[in-house]
């Protein structure tokens, strides 16, 4: 049973940190009060943009490092995401597209980019693979990894998830404690009020669609690189992924610091059903694996039902969210 627990731990934290940094950054976007669907297919540009960036460099250089791939793969990941956040920003922002309809074309985008260059890359193979940027970037901590279970559940993972808690703690100081940070938060409440105080709405709006989405990128470079080995796949796990991401946003009542403990939640109940069995020594039928795996979104619906009825402000949405501002209409 302990051993079950740890293994059980190990899949559930990889799993949370993918969702954590579409969550994170879909945050950002939402708190400028803009409702960016499009979430799956920029991580989707995210995860090709790295893989296709590391597995070039890889099959070009002469003596690649994996310090290098991982510089190369960020870059190329976050540059490819914000990209797609900046077609969903102008559309929305300077064209006053519907955001519902934008954000949804724009994940049936990114997922056609991705997997139709996928093709050259994989070059009629199953699959092609980035080893030395999965070593990279999956490298757990020296020495502190192999203390006991501790060291494994704590310890034993990639870079990346460390850097996914320090950004949800780093978002929270600048959304509570920096005039930047309020001056974002007061465009997604009230933008007239915000344009009136001589707040650029625009700009704000720009920035944080465009940072949220490179933000949301990481997280399908790090189902690329990382969690799935390093290996790019049309298998659409990541729009799965995508979806969850967004509905943890609305579970942790859009607090970035609630996305650290959010995430992981939702990636021990999502594994609940392979280890269930195991832990409670029972044999568990395929339908009710089937109906485990609903468990985050019925938590998510319960949460969106909880949160209605108490109506507190602090645990409500921006209230111009998913709402175009119009400057002739102040």
């Amino acid at each position: 049973m302990h051993s079950s627990l740890i293994a059980w731990i190990l899949r559930a934290i990889p799993f949370g940190t993918i969702i954590m940094y579409g969550a994170l950054g879909e945050t950002v976007t939402e708190k400028s009060g803009n409702l960016n669907l499009g979430v799956p297919g920029i991580m989707y540009l995210g995860g090709f943009a790295g893989f296709a960036s590391a597995w070039a460099y890889e099959n070009t250089a002469a003596n690649p490092s994996g310090a290098v791939s991982v510089v190369i793969a960020l870059t190329c990941a976050i540059l490819a995401s914000m990209a797609g956040g900046l077609i969903y920003a102008f559309l929305t922002i300077s064209l006053r597209a519907n955001q519902n309809v934008t954000g949804l074309a724009l994940t049936t985008f990114g997922m056609g980019v991705a997997n139709f260059f996928g093709v050259f890359i994989l070059n009629g193979a199953s699959y092609s693979a980035a080893p030395i940027a999965n070593k990279a970037f999956s490298a757990k901590i020296p020495v502190l990894s192999t203390l006991g279970g501790f060291g494994q559940v704590v310890f034993s993972y990639g870079f990346l998830v460390y850097a996914a808690i320090a950004l949800a703690i780093a978002l929270h100081w600048f959304l509570t404690r920096t005039r930047a940070g309020l001056n974002l938060r007061a465009v997604g409440e009230n933008p007239a009020t915000a344009d009136a105080a001589g707040i650029n709405v625009t700009l704000y709006k720009y920035l944080a669609t465009c940072i949220g989405a490179g933000i949301c990128g990481i997280g399908g470079l790090y189902y690329v690189l990382d969690y799935n080995q390093g290996i790019w796949a049309t298998t659409g796990q990541i729009e799965a992924l995508g979806w969850l991401a967004v509905a943890l946003v609305i579970f942790t009542t859009w607090k970035p610091l609630n996305a650290i403990w959010g995430a992981y939640l939702f990636g021990m109940l999502y594994w609940l059903y392979q280890f269930l069995p195991s832990i409670l020594g029972i044999k568990v039928a395929s339908y009710i694996t089937d109906l485990i795996q609903m468990v985050p979104y019925v938590v998510t619906i319960v949460v969106l039902i909880a949160v209605s009825f108490r109506k507190k402000k602090e645990n409500q949405p921006p209230e111009s969210l998913g709402l175009s501002y119009f400057r002739e209409e102040r």
